[in-house]
């Protein structure tokens, strides 16, 4: 049985998202995997080593208040993508947690890699996965270059099929141009387009939250902020606030 699966705007291991974090291990100790909080911070890889440190430094404040043990795996390169060791250290996990950076650096380094391999075998047997930001993108079968908007993107990890996400949605018109937002939105015909605000979190598949399934791709809002459908089932603009029900 898969496990449930979470994709977050922004807040990865901060106060706020600690009650959702929290559920989202219940939910795979629940299902006989480990109290681990497995941290995989390679969307930054390409960032400076006290940036790197931040993320684990703050993983290791939201493990604390979970009461759960962290495992930070040093995932920056392609090259750690294949380490068995780091793989295996993922097994039985209770959350992976794919962090911010860069989304299409995040599926190009992580795809046809042991890693890959073994944070989807442990999802599809049980084990919460979330992905913030980058790692929200990078659950689509494309991302777009987020960075570059008008080159081309790269293919995702494809576990969440023809979603695009657009993470931190309140604050992305005010970082980027307005024409090279629109070419983010703009996405093949058969794409559903969603933005998800910062402190926010679309997730599927907990087990105390039945009207919710990986299965009929349906998700409920977590958080402080909404989840916008942006082009879907109707091309209807929709806002979602917390605790709604978002068919996708």
């Amino acid at each position: 049985m898969k496990g449930a699966l979470a994709l977050a705007g922004s807040g990865e291991y901060l106060p706020v998202m600690q009650d959702l974090e929290q559920s989202l291990l219940n939910n795979a100790i629940a299902r006989g995997k480990k109290n681990t909080y497995i941290q995989i911070p390679t969307a930054a890889g390409q960032e400076s080593a006290e940036r790197l440190n931040f993320w684990k430094i703050l993983g290791g404040e939201q493990t604390d208040r979970l009461n759960t043990q962290q495992i930070f795996l040093p995932i920056y390169t392609r090259e750690d993508a294949m380490n068995q060791d780091f793989a295996n250290q993922i097994k039985d996990a209770g959350l992976i947690y794919l962090s911010g950076g860069d989304p299409g650096y995040l599926a190009r380094t992580l795809i046809d890699t042991p890693i890959w391999s073994a944070i989807e075998s442990a999802w599809q047997s049980g084990s919460s996965l979330a992905g913030c930001s980058a790692g929200a993108m990078a659950m689509g079968k494309h991302v777009p270059n987020f960075f570059r908007p008008k080159e081309e993107g790269t293919d995702g990890f494809g576990l969440i099929g023809e979603i695009r996400t657009i993470p931190h949605y309140n604050k992305f018109f005010g970082w980027i141009p307005d024409s090279a937002a629109r070419k983010l939105l703009t996405a093949p015909a058969a794409t559903t387009v969603i933005g998800i605000d910062e402190s926010t979190a679309l997730v599927t598949g907990l087990s105390d939250d039945p009207e919710v399934s990986f299965e009929n791709k349906s998700w409920r809002v977590h958080g402080q902020g909404h989840v916008h459908l942006l082009r879907g089932e109707g091309n209807h603009a929709h806002k979602f606030a917390h605790g709604e029900v978002v068919n996708l």
